[in-house]
């Protein structure tokens, strides 16, 4: 099933819509032993779940932020749609990153996307800015939130 895509003057209208909520995923301890193993951060609090239960004040261990983080990209995909005429897309990075509340092991997050900017940066370049939260199954703070900026090149 191919992605929805939208025109220009449609994403323009958007702007200060929420476009949508990504699928729950599931942070398991292999994901966050995957996780700490790749970015060489073994800390206890991700990856002993005996030491976790007894001496962290979480009762577990918790999913690395940047773990949280960095599973917006799959989030996007979730959500986000293709622009039309769109051939690229790049991350260009984030403001006003704040990790808000710790994900236990076992949770499921979701993100939660709205479009707060379009601005048009050259003649193929238009830049995005999207609010975005990581929500935690059953608890009212989020994870994180975050703007979180991307280029879509459009060729003229």
């Amino acid at each position: 099933m191919s992605k929805p895509q939208i025109s220009l003057d449609d994403l323009q209208a958007n702007v200060g819509k929420n476009v949508g909520e990504s699928q729950w995923r599931t942070v398991n301890q292999q994901r966050i032993d995957g996780f700490a193993e790749l970015t060489e951060d073994p800390q206890w609090i991700h990856t002993d779940p005996e030491r976790a239960a007894k001496e962290s004040p979480f009762g577990a261990t918790i999913a690395h932020g940047f773990l949280s983080l960095s599973l917006l990209s799959a989030m996007a995909i979730d959500v986000l749609p293709t622009i039309k005429g769109q051939v690229m897309g790049i991350n260009y990075g984030f403001d006003k990153v704040r990790f808000m509340n710790p994900v236990r092991e076992g949770s499921k997050i979701r993100g939660s996307f709205t479009l707060l900017e379009v601005k048009q940066r050259s003649d193929n370049e238009w830049q995005l800015r999207h609010g975005v939260q990581v929500e935690i199954e059953g608890q009212e703070k989020p994870a994180l939130i975050a703007e979180w900026l991307s280029l879509a090149i459009i060729p003229s």
